[in-house]
């Protein structure tokens, strides 16, 4: 039986996580886990209501660990219970995954360091900041890492997950069986093909946000920096 955990968080963007849960919802001999920090239900940044599976501390051994993002990354990346719940439960994952801005609640936890990775188009240049290379593309896979672009990227990660558990075969049956064969209304759907006038409206629209997203995940590190820093003196004391 393999097990996926979905952390699943206030202020999530309800795609990123019921997009890959579909894929995964079909795949045999799997359970699927949702999971957050106090076990209550909680409410999506779109409004739609989620009901938890089951708390933090009740969380079973994960074989992979999943983040969707959101608005609400920006609290997820500051409690220090999830945090160490990811640092610990992605230290022995099979696999450690994401979609969009989950990838950044990852990346603090410490679990991107060194590797590959892709989130919204919009926070690519805050990868960086967690030791990740960032990669622009729809899906990136490096070593035991998966992280997908924004929000609609998660059913394409999540076939891609499918086909690693359990071979294209099953992969393809999925998608059949959900018929995803995208025809989008318009080309609008990434910064390489979209109008570039929409592209700069969207950038300056969200500016303010990301330079929070910023400031704080440079505090949080730096903060780690001076921790670190401070108990090695004393050891060494």
């Amino acid at each position: 039986m393999t097990t996926i955990g979905m952390i699943i968080f206030p202020g999530l963007t309800q795609l990123d996580l019921t997009g890959p849960y579909e894929v995964f919802s079909r795949l045999p001999d799997t359970r699927v886990l949702l999971i957050s920090e106090k076990g209550i239900p909680l409410v999506s940044d779109g409004g739609l209501r989620f009901v938890p599976d089951l708390a933090l501390e009740a969380s079973p051994e994960l074989d992979i660990l999943f983040v969707p993002g959101g608005r609400g990354v920006f609290e997820a990346m500051q409690s220090e219970k999830l945090l160490e719940f990811l640092s610990d439960r992605g230290s022995k994952a099979k696999f450690v995954t994401s979609v969009c801005t989950g990838a950044l609640v990852l990346g603090v936890a410490g679990l991107l360091k060194g590797y590959r990775a892709t989130t919204h188009w919009l926070s690519m240049d805050l990868l960086g900041l967690c030791g990740a290379e960032a990669t622009q593309q729809r899906v990136v896979i490096d070593r035991n890492r998966i992280t997908a672009a924004g929000v609609s990227a998660g059913i394409d990660f999540g076939l891609e997950v499918a086909a690693r558990l359990f071979g294209t075969g099953t992969a393809e049956e999925i998608q059949l069986m959900m018929e995803y064969d995208p025809e989008p209304a318009f080309h609008a759907g990434s910064p390489r093909t979209a109008d570039g006038a929409l592209v700069s409206k969207i950038r300056d629209d969200r500016r303010q946000i990301q330079l929070d997203r910023r400031d704080m995940m440079t505090k949080i590190f730096l903060s780690r920096e001076n921790r670190q820093t401070a108990q090695g003196m004393t050891s060494f004391s």
